[in-house]
């Protein structure tokens, strides 16, 4: 378990540097196993407990949706004077949750839920005979804290923490407990960790709530004076019926870089002053329907080159994603990374590598 706890860690700590995007509506199937543990019950809990999970998820806003699972626990435990009886109590269960996520734009966003389901349990060797209540199936509340962290585009990792209380005190082979469930203080309860990941294989509209860009004062200093000549410097003059006309279109293989739109060390969050330069990109894309680019992330030489290219690649990917979310089609849109090939600036000093960790745009008609 420690060791499971400890590659869990890891894992979050590497997907954090993923950007991510939330949806105004969506659709995702879960699966994962679980760890399964008797609470307030009157046995003594085992270590050889177990479980598993399924669930279709309805996301109907950024913030929240509902859940349905389908769950299955295999609970052990022992009593008696020397603790020698060992019981199991198996379970088949379902239920409906809603659930809230806190920071739905976050690269790993906490959620919590809180729903209701039907729990149909047997034992094994209960600890009290009790003709026809072995078995049943009894109503079951339950809350749960967890995280989704992005894995990709699609796929989250999803760990998950739930305390659940199910309507009977023999839930745990005898009558009566020592309190604590949440349907009553007399009824029985367990908890279970889940890990497991989220495919979310349907997604409506970008959420502009992502859209950090909203709210950003206009006095930050940027010079979109320079940032337009920086787009028009390769403007080619195009001959209409013999006149000489300009059009504020970018020529085929213009290399544009953004001036601006720079990233910390080993980290693909943009700041929040590169998103008016985006929001000004974006906007110039908007107006020329034509163009199709390549976005281009890059890095400084810090590191080994094959971390780099995953760096600039997540880079790239973050700045597509802002550009898509502003209704730039993804067709008009790729992206790539190329590590710390052609730098602009001095890796020798930090003020270099700052310049060189950035975003080009490759320009196509």
């Amino acid at each position: 378990m420690k060791k499971l706890f400890t590659l869990l860690t890891i894992l979050l700590i590497n997907v954090s540097f993923i950007q991510a995007q939330a949806f105004k509506d969506a659709w995702a199937f879960g699966f994962g196993f679980s760890y399964p543990k008797l609470t307030s019950t009157n046995i003594s809990h085992s270590m050889a407990n177990y479980g598993g999970y399924l669930s279709i998820q309805r996301n109907f806003t950024e913030h929240s949706g509902l859940r349905l699972t389908a769950n299955y626990n295999s609970l052990s435990g022992t009593w008696g004077r020397s603790q020698s009886q060992t019981t199991t109590v198996t379970s088949i269960w379902g239920g409906l949750d809603y659930v809230y996520y806190f920071v739905p734009c976050e690269s790993l966003s906490p959620f919590f839920t809180f729903g209701v389901g039907a729990n149909n349990y047997s034992h094994d060797n209960p600890e009290e005979p009790s003709t026809g209540y072995d078995k049943g199936i009894e109503l079951q509340i339950g809350f749960s804290l967890g995280a989704e962290a992005s894995l990709g585009e699609n796929w989250k990792l999803k760990p998950e923490l739930g305390v659940y209380s199910v309507g009977t005190s023999f839930y745990d082979g005898k009558w009566l407990t020592d309190g604590g469930g949440l349907i009553g203080s007399s009824t029985d309860a367990y908890m279970k960790f889940d890990l497991g990941l989220q495919w979310y294989f349907s997604k409506g509209e970008p959420s502009k709530l992502c859209q950090l860009y909203d709210g950003i004062e206009q006095r930050d200093m940027t010079d979109y004076d320079k940032i337009e000549e920086i787009v028009k410097q390769h403007i080619p003059k195009q001959v209409v019926k013999e006149v000489v006309v300009e059009k504020e279109v970018p020529s085929k293989n213009d290399r544009i870089i953004l001036m601006g739109v720079n990233f910390d060390f080993n980290s693909a969050k943009l700041k929040p002053e590169s998103y008016p330069i985006l929001y000004h990109a974006a906007q110039i894309m908007l107006e020329n329907p034509d163009i199709t680019v390549e976005v281009q992330g890059y890095s400084d030489n810090i590191g080994s080159e094959k971390n780099n290219l995953k760096m600039s690649q997540m880079r790239a990917d973050a700045v597509k994603n802002y550009l898509t979310a502003r209704g730039i089609s993804v067709d008009r849109i790729s992206s790539a990374g190329y590590g710390s090939a052609n730098p602009i600036g001095d890796n020798k000093d930090a003020a270099g590598r700052a310049m060189n960790r950035r975003i080009e745009f490759k320009v196509f008609r």
